[in-house]
């Protein structure tokens, strides 16, 4: 069994990789030639201002007095330059939102493993194309473009990551030291000749990363004074710099400002998703080769926002973010950066036809290099005989379009030039996609098939050890024909080849391998199989069908709880009946009307806003209260019982209340220290994190009798939760553990029901590695409804108080008790055990279920993961890369959440293991127990 569950991980792990390799892979490819305009560019320089964390409608609508917050910026889109709204893409995170802005392309995912800060692929970027690039700002994105450029030609200068501290006095010195240090930066050069003759060169850019406005929308929310006060602030320094600029340069009008945002924000300071306020971030552009306002009559937009901000009148030029790179490309005449797919938006641009038409083309010819690259790639590592090019753009098209953009050029037809372009741009675009997904299908399919065999061997090993349903199978071991394995043999060799030939990826040869064994190890057990239909055959029709639509019922309405957080409520409603469509409602009324009234009361939770949007401490504190009387309640009774509840398990009790309103006090003290903006107090810190360390530990000083374990789990991992909350959610772990409590109850009710076993005191039952291995029973049908309720309170733990698949829905509030500088793994790390305490509570209780049910944990534990493999091969085909990039998120975070489950089921299955049945004496020897 050992076996098993090694191979099982290591099929998990593999088929959780895969769909990075379908769907992840880096889209980039290297050897292209650089490509740009042969017409001198109306630009010398360019100063790009990337305001981070900066929503558009926060920027460009009037306050509550029919005032602007940036009147600069706004006097610029009514006198001087262009605007429109730069649409992003996912994720809405920093990192992918300055390289689609300085690079052109939209960054893989493979980023998130650095954090969003260091490079996983080489790429080119507007910064390496140019003469001299000059950055100032956050350490965490500078020096990604800087190392990833050709020679020493980029420079940067970073303050401290300390200072990028949430809870900080005031996050508006992130970007009042960018404006002070570009001052400096001008007043040394006067004095520095040869730094004097670099600022006055060609081909150069200056780029401004303010951080500030982030940091205070993730402190403060977008709607907060310190919000909107930051953008004033920033409106105000950018007019300075703007000056400044002017002056150096002697008016000489070749300077070129862009004012943009590489994400927004929701309104409860996170980002990461697809909602319209993180992806819709502004574009203001002023200066040279950038047309003047242009006064509309009427612009036919799908929002009303232009109402909403009063610039109907002035001309909206909305762009994708990867689009800008070749317009600054474009305006200081570098080479389109190699990896752009942005399209050039030409109505920006304030100069002559032939240029715009010149730039369109080489734009064209630059995105169809890439095309020509991948085509190649692709075409050497596949069979001739098996090759389908991408049919609407040929060679010979190719050629065409190419010879005819030229030609209208030639004649002066330049708008007919610039529509071909763009037509080539997009068919090159969609070519790029044909080949970046040309091994989607074939992965896919063995990915399936592997998928499939899995579950299929799981299904046979528990028929076959631990249900009655093989009783007629011979006991006779006959000797396996030597024909199975010969035959899968030469199916892995076949396999081998043709790999081999095509010179394809390690990867490949483990999704295409893995289903062999699985599939051999499958026909092995063919004896299993036969008397498993014979037994099927000898079952009711009715009843099969009947089952059948019952399972996959419960099925689709744990799928469905992912996009629809109303199905947990619609499942925990139909939970709460159950008791009254049996005989459990007569054989035990106070269990199953607690049943019903937890049950309802836990279905509330989904029906509420997501955690963080609507933070409430005074919510958190009555959880705190709430627990502890809940504590001494749970004291006094055992105390008067007279059970195990000795002077150690008292003390331990006690040490657990103090820490949880220990929790209580660091909660309030931390959020009225940020509120006057005085930062996290390190005592505070200390005690958080030493909460946090302990809460795993001291369960294990507590009684192992299976009430006082449970409940001295449930007072440890919720004084960690305390810390850890913001509002409603802190009820959540409480409400949860209650109905797990009922919950062995009721399995104990059903089990005396049906006969299996005798009702026993939680009291008086005892956590133990060292079960008799005989008292273990055999599988029965009512175990499926066990594991099914398993699955859905662990989906329950997870979407109870948010939409995990996204990124947005993660508040980091959450962890300003333990940290406030960013720190994206840790604070990762802190919300992802924030989600997985009340997944420790759930398995904790479902170790407690299979003691009274004198059930092996394996074998209920191998119903769960078939169940959540059957969920996660849902998820499979539903992943999908089109339609908005909302939902192409959305689908593959289900796919990984529903496949992080399993595996982390295993491990989690190993916790609770532990903080049930391992003991730990304050004084004396410790007591272990053995596997």
């Amino acid at each position: 069994m050992l076996l098993f569950f090694t191979l099982g991980l290591i099929v998990h792990f593999v088929f959780f990789a895969s769909i990075f390799d379908i769907y992840f892979t880096s889209p980039l490819v290297h050897g292209m030639t650089p490509q740009f305009t042969p017409l001198p560019p109306p630009a010398r320089r360019l100063v790009l201002f990337v305001a981070d964390g900066l929503r558009a409608d926060t920027l460009y609508e009037l306050d509550e007095n029919g005032n602007s917050r940036a009147p600069f910026i706004r006097n610029i889109i009514m006198h001087e330059g262009s605007w429109g709204i730069s649409h992003t893409h996912v994720p809405t995170e920093s990192r992918p939102g300055h390289v689609a802005l300085i690079a052109g392309f939209y960054e893989d995912v493979s980023a998130v493993a650095k954090g969003w800060k260091e490079n996983p692929v080489e790429f080119d970027s507007l910064f390496n194309e140019s003469k001299y690039t000059w950055s100032w700002g956050s350490p965490d994105i500078l020096p990604m473009f800087a190392k990833g450029a050709s020679g020493d030609h980029v420079y940067t200068q970073s303050y401290d990551a300390q200072r990028e501290d949430f809870g900080a006095h005031d996050a508006t010195k992130l970007d009042t030291w960018v404006f002070d240090n570009v001052k400096e930066f001008f007043h040394a050069a006067r004095n520095n000749q040869s730094l004097f003759a670099k600022i006055n060169e060609e081909k150069i850019v200056f780029f401004l990363h303010l951080l500030g406005i982030d940091t205070n929308g993730h402190a403060h929310r977008p709607s907060s004074r310190d919000y909107k006060d930051n953008i004033k602030i920033v409106d105000n320094r950018v007019k300075e710099i703007v000056s400044m600029f002017k002056h150096f340069y002697g008016n000489d009008e070749k300077t070129t400002f862009i004012f943009t945002s590489d994400h927004g924000m929701t309104d409860w300071g996170s980002h990461g998703a697809g909602h319209p306020s993180e992806t819709l971030t502004p574009l203001v552009t002023w200066g040279a080769g950038i047309k003047y306002p242009q006064k509309v009559s009427a612009q036919q937009f799908a929002d009303e926002f232009l109402k909403e901000w009063g610039l109907e009148k002035w001309k909206r030029r909305d762009v994708n973010q990867a689009d800008i790179a070749p317009l600054m490309a474009s305006l200081i005449g570098v080479p389109f950066p190699l990896n752009s797919v942005g399209t050039l938006p030409v109505d920006y641009l304030n100069n002559t036809d032939l240029f715009k038409a010149e730039s369109m083309f080489t734009n064209a010819v630059q995105i169809l290099e890439q095309f020509k690259v991948k085509m190649i790639q692709k075409k050497e590592t596949t069979f001739p005989f098996l090759f389908t090019p991408f049919k609407l753009l040929s060679d010979s098209k190719q050629m065409n379009i190419l010879r005819k953009a030229r030609s209208y050029i030639k004649q002066g037809e330049f708008d007919e030039a610039i529509s071909l372009c763009k037509e080539l741009i997009h068919l090159a675009l969609k070519g790029l996609s044909y080949y970046h997904t040309y091994d989607r299908l074939f992965l896919g399919t063995s990915v399936v098939i592997g998928f499939v065999g899995w579950t299929t061997y799981a299904s046979l090993l528990i028929i076959k050890s631990h249900s009655n349903l093989t009783r007629r199978v011979s006991k006779e071991v006959k000797k396996p024909s030597r024909l199975l394995p010969c035959i899968f043999v030469a199916t892995s060799i076949l396999v081998v080849f043709f790999l081999l030939i095509q010179a394809c990826p390690w990867t490949y040869y483990v999704y295409c391998l893995l289903p062999v064994p699985i599939w051999y190890a499958v026909l092995r057990e063919f004896q299993v199989i036969q008397d498993l239909v014979a037994s099927l055959l000898t079952f009711p029709l009715s009843c099969f069908i009947c089952y059948l639509l019952v399972f996959i019922l419960g099925i689709e309405v744990l799928v469905l709880s992912f996009f629809y957080r109303c199905m947990l409520t619609a499942g925990l409603t139909a939970f709460a009946i159950w008791p009254f469509l049996t005989q459990l409602w007569i054989q035990a009324k106070i269990t199953s009307l607690s049943w019903t009234f937890f049950c309802l009361l836990l279905a509330v939770f989904p029906l509420m806003p997501v955690v963080g949007r609507v933070p409430d401490i005074s919510l958190v504190m009555g959880a705190g209260l709430l627990v502890l009387l809940l504590s001494l309640f749970v004291m006094t009774s055992l105390m008067k019982r007279k059970t195990s509840f000795g002077k150690e398990e008292l003390l331990v009790h006690l040490l657990q209340m103090m820490n949880t309103v220990l929790s209580m006090y660091i909660v309030y003290s931390t959020h009225s220290s940020l509120l006057k903006k005085q930062g996290l107090p390190l005592t505070n810190q200390i005690l958080s994190w030493a909460t946090l360390a302990s809460s795993l530990v001291v369960p294990l000083l507590s009684s192992p009798v299976l009430f006082q374990r449970l409940f001295s789990i449930l007072l440890s991992l919720m004084s960690t939760y305390l810390l850890l909350s913001t509002g409603y959610e802190a009820f959540f772990p409480l409400v949860l553990s209650c109905l797990m409590f009922i919950w062995i109850y009721m399995e104990q009710e059903t089990l005396q029901q049906s006969g299996v076993s005798s009702k026993q005191k939680l009291t008086s039952i005892h956590f133990s590695y060292n079960t008799d291995i005989t008292q273990f029973r055999q599988l029965y049908l009512d175990d499926i409804r066990r594991a099914f309720f398993l699955v859905f309170f662990l989906v329950t733990a997870f979407f109870g108080t948010g939409n995990i698949a996204s990124i947005n829905s993660f508040d980091l509030a959450s962890v300003y008790c333990f940290l406030t500088v960013f720190s994206p793994f840790m604070m990762g790390a802190l919300m992802m055990w924030k989600i997985l305490i009340p997944f420790v509570l759930v398995m904790c209780a479902f170790e407690a279920v299979q003691l009274t049910s004198k059930l092996s944990s394996k074998s209920l534990f191998l119903i769960v993961l078939i169940i959540s493999d059957i969920m996660a091969l849902q998820f499979f085909f539903l992943v999908k890369d089109y339609g908005s990039w909302l939902d192409i998120g959305t689908s593959i975070s289900h796919y990984v959440i529903v496949m992080s489950m399993a595996i982390f089921l295993v491990f989690l299955n190993g916790l609770a293991q532990l903080l049930t049945t391992k003991k730990v004496k304050l004084c004396g020897r410790p007591k272990s127990h053995l596997i």
